[in-house]
Formats: C-alpha cells, sequence, structure tokens
C-alpha cells in the first residue's frame, strides 16, 4: 500500500521538475511578467477611480479598476508571477544549469570526442605522468587526478570559475526580485498638485510641503507650421517639512527630484487652479465652488440639475479673432467651461477671465482670477539598492558566460614498461568548433615539449556539419630523437 502510494506522488514530483526546468515555461513566466509590467508603465498607478474615468474610456476604467491594473505591482498576480519565476529559476538552476555547467569527474571515452588526440610515448611511467602534469599546470590549468576502477585518469580545467557564469545571472535576477518584493512591501508612490501658497500632507509619510512659488520658461520656435512654445523649465520653490520637524527651502525640477526622508518628490505637471464667483440675482451663492479648481474638476449649480467642469487654461486668447491663441502663457487668459443638464452635455464655451456667463434662472457664473498650481510625484522605493545590486550581478553572470570558455581535458595514459599511450580529448560547455584552434596548439607544444620521443596521431579538425568526428588527422614521429 505504501508503495502504491508513494507512486503517484513521485509521479507528481516528477512533473513539477519536468514543468519548471522547462525553458520555454520560464520564458512563458518572464513574457507574463513583462506585459504586467508594461500594464504598470502605461497605466498610471495609484490614483483615484475618478481619475479613471475621466482619463480613460469607460469600458477601459472599467477594466483597470475590476482589475486592479491601477495597483498591479502590489496584485497577487504580479507577486505570484514573480513567486513562480524564482521557483522555475531555482528548479531550472539545480536540475539542468549545474548539472550541465559542473559536470563531476568521470571517464569518457576519448575516440568518441570529436576533440582528440593519440599519444605514443617511451619512458617511465612516473616521469611521463609527471611532465604532461606539470606541462598543463605551468599554462594555468588546473590538473586533478582520480582512479576509477584501478586506473588513474588526468583531469585538466580552465576558466572552470566561469562555468558559474549562469548561476551568477540566476543570482542576480534573484537579488532583482528581493528589490522589487522589498518595494512591494514598503514602497508606495503617488502624486499631488499644490496651488500656490497652499500646503499639503503627504499622506504616507507626514511630510508637509508648501509651494511658496512656481515658474516656468518657455521658448518660442518658429517652425514650418507656425510658432510654437517650447518649454523648457519647471521650477517649484516650497518648504519642506520632514520628520524632523524643521522647515527647509527646497527647489523641485524636472529631472531633479527632491529627497525627504528616503521620498523622491518629482516636477510632473503644472496648471492653472481657477476660482469662480457664482451669483444669483447678483447676490453670491452659499454653495458656490470654494477655492480654486483644477483642470476636470466641477461643480453643481445651486440646487439647479446643471453642473459646470472647468476643462482647460488658455494662456493667450487672440483680442483680433477671439479664438485662442499659440502663446501658452497668460496673456489675456480665458477658460473652457463644459455644460451639463444631468448626464447629458450641453456643449463647451470659452470664457475671458474676468467675465460672466449667463447660466439661466438669475444664475451668473464669473472665471474671476487665476492661482499656479504644481503637480508633483512622489515615490519610495527602499528595493533600489538591491535592484542596482542585483542588474550589476547579473550583468557580470552574462559576461563571464558569454566572454570566458571553459574547458576540460581528459587524459588516460596506459601501456607497460616503457611504452606509453597518451590519450587526450577535450570539452567546452559552448561546443567543439570555438576551442579546435587552441586544441590543436595545444597538443602540438605538449609534443614538441615535455613528452620527448613521441608519436601523434591527432583529430583535431573538430566534428563535421553531422556531430560525427571528422577522420584522418596527422600521425607521425615528434619531439627529440
Amino acid at each position: 500500500m505504501a508503495t502504491h502510494a508513494a507512486a503517484p506522488a513521485r509521479s507528481l514530483y516528477d512533473e513539477f521538475l519536468a514543468l519548471f526546468s522547462n525553458v520555454l515555461f520560464a520564458v512563458s513566466l518572464f513574457a507574463v511578467w513583462g506585459v504586467l509590467t508594461l500594464i504598470g508603465v502605461v497605466v498610471d498607478q495609484g490614483k483615484d477611480a475618478a481619475a479613471y474615468w475621466n482619463e480613460y474610456p469607460a469600458p477601459v476604467a472599467r477594466l483597470i479598476l475590476r482589475l486592479h491594473l491601477d495597483n498591479i505591482y502590489h496584485s497577487p498576480a504580479y507577486v505570484g508571477i514573480i513567486g513562480l519565476i524564482l521557483v522555475s529559476l531555482a528548479v531550472c538552476t539545480f536540475k539542468r544549469v549545474i548539472p550541465a555547467r559542473l559536470p563531476p569527474l568521470r571517464t569518457v571515452k576519448i575516440d568518441a570526442i570529436p576533440l582528440n588526440a593519440s599519444i605514443d610515448v617511451h619512458g617511465e611511467e612516473g616521469a611521463v605522468r609527471a611532465r604532461i602534469a606539470d606541462f598543463f599546470a605551468s599554462r594555468g590549468w588546473q590538473v586533478r587526478k582520480r582512479e576509477f576502477g584501478g586506473e588513474e585518469w588526468m583531469f585538466a580545467d580552465r576558466h572552470n570559475w566561469a562555468r558559474r557564469g549562469v548561476l551568477v545571472a540566476h543570482i542576480g535576477f534573484v537579488i532583482i526580485a528581493m528589490g522589487t518584493t522589498i518595494y512591494w512591501w514598503k514602497g508606495f508612490q503617488g502624486t499631488t498638485a499644490i496651488l500656490t501658497g497652499q500646503t499639503i500632507t503627504v499622506p504616507e509619510t507626514g511630510a508637509r510641503i508648501r509651494l511658496e512659488r512656481f515658474g516656468y520658461r518657455f521658448d518660442p520656435v518658429q517652425t514650418k507650421s507656425g510658432l510654437v512654445y517650447q518649454p523648457i523649465d519647471y521650477v517649484s520653490n516650497v518648504t519642506v517639512t520632514g520628520k524632523d520637524g524643521v522647515a527647509r527651502q527646497a527647489t523641485i525640477r524636472v529631472n531633479d527630484p527632491l529627497d525627504v526622508d528616503g521620498t523622491l518628490y518629482y516636477q510632473a505637471t503644472y496648471g492653472y487652479g481657477i476660482s469662480f464667483s457664482l451669483t444669483k440675482d447678483g447676490v453670491p451663492v452659499p454653495n458656490a465652488p470654494n477655492g480654486p479648481l483644477k483642470e476636470g474638476a466641477g461643480f453643481q449649480v445651486a440646487d439647479t440639475p446643471r453642473a459646470i467642469q472647468y476643462t482647460r487654461f488658455i494662456g493667450t486668447i487672440d483680442r483680433a479673432t477671439g479664438q485662442p491663441g499659440a502663446d501658452p502663457r497668460p496673456n489675456n487668459p480665458a477658460v473652457v467651461l463644459s455644460a451639463f443638464d444631468g448626464d447629458q452635455p450641453l456643449g463647451d464655451i470659452l470664457v475671458p477671465l474676468g467675465k460672466s456667463i449667463d447660466l439661466g434662472g438669475g444664475y451668473k457664473l464669473t472665471p474671476a482670477h487665476y492661482t499656479l498650481y504644481s503637480g508633483l510625484q512622489y515615490r519610495y522605493d527602499p528595493g533600489v539598492p538591491l535592484v542596482g545590486i542585483g542588474a550589476f550581478v547579473l550583468l557580470s553572470g552574462l559576461c563571464i558566460a558569454f566572454y570566458l570558455l571553459p574547458a576540460r581535458l581528459y587524459v588516460r595514459i596506459t601501456g607497460t614498461g616503457r611504452d606509453w599511450h597518451v590519450g587526450l580529448a577535450a570539452t567546452t560547455v559552448k561546443g567543439y568548433d570555438i576551442f579546435e584552434e587552441q586544441f590543436h596548439d595545444l597538443v602540438t607544444a605538449l609534443v614538441s615539449g615535455p613528452l620527448g620521443e613521441c608519436r601523434l596521431h591527432t583529430n583535431a579538425e573538430g566534428p563535421d556539419s553531422a556531430g560525427a568526428p571528422r577522420s584522418g588527422g596527422r600521425a607521425g614521429w615528434a619531439g627529440a630523437p
């Protein structure tokens, strides 16, 4: 009964090893991980649900929110795929990579290896073995001797440590995965907007940021299609209070983030907050918008079913045509407003700042003045150092695996008295052709150097296109007479 119960368990274990050591399965996991990561790059993460409804079509927004693509790096699917990749790497490492890259010392059939040579030598056995071992050691080969069935074999390895290059690369990926896991565990990111003169508190850290002044620079550029204004610089001059409670003056620019207690704040965008005045029969309405509204924000017109949305800021209105101009800087500014009756859009209207529009029923709306605001992105990622270290380790492992050539020589000496036959073969982790010339030079140096009088039979030209050893080679006496 125990034997029958163990058989299915063993079968499941073997199937598990076969699946997770399969290269195509590992590549598929990496492909899924890449797609999920790409989604996290394309879809802004960590925003309110309303932001996705405003930014995307309704079916896309619904898909993002229902599948939790707005927080994909913290989703079970993303963490799970990383876990599966780590398991696959571990199984591949111990089932495939280590056996292939670190083969045990064992006997081989020398004649069956495409790179092989046979040498007939005269001399004392101990002296012949010592000369061969000293020759390889003097050229940087690691020489080891083993006895199999009463027969001594000699193994010579070069760059044997480089066989671990793939293992090093795997370790690098594991370190990268640890860094991303730490971000998933303790990291966060978000966005915020600060009006000039306003102070906000970052909920994740408690840091307080006050925008003292926001500045920007546009340069006019003449193109074939006309004059355009190229943004050159955005600058937020802020007062920051971190965990120590000390207020400090700081500047945030594009590509020059501000570090507050390990959290980086990036200059992402800017805009114009508009203060509106809503009246009825000349009397201010109590529930009018309180404070400047940012683009995309709206409000209900008192107790009516109508709503107004502040859609876009126009920097310059051409005084001759009354149409928006090319200069985005405030110079005769206006706003674009969208009107709704319930869920039914009524249309858009361009309203210069300081001018009033009639909403009907005695209501009038006036965009009074604008206030610059700064849009910031912030991110805390304690796993960045580990990701950097892992990337370096991964690159080092790939360089070791691709640019170094580990090789192993098998030496078998047989014979009696003073007549000895030396069988020599070579293998590498990258095939035989790449080592053919080096093997020929090595055998030539061995014959012409320490062995003295000997006869060489070699098959060092490498295998043919079918992988079989080529026939022929060289035979003759070499060395001292």
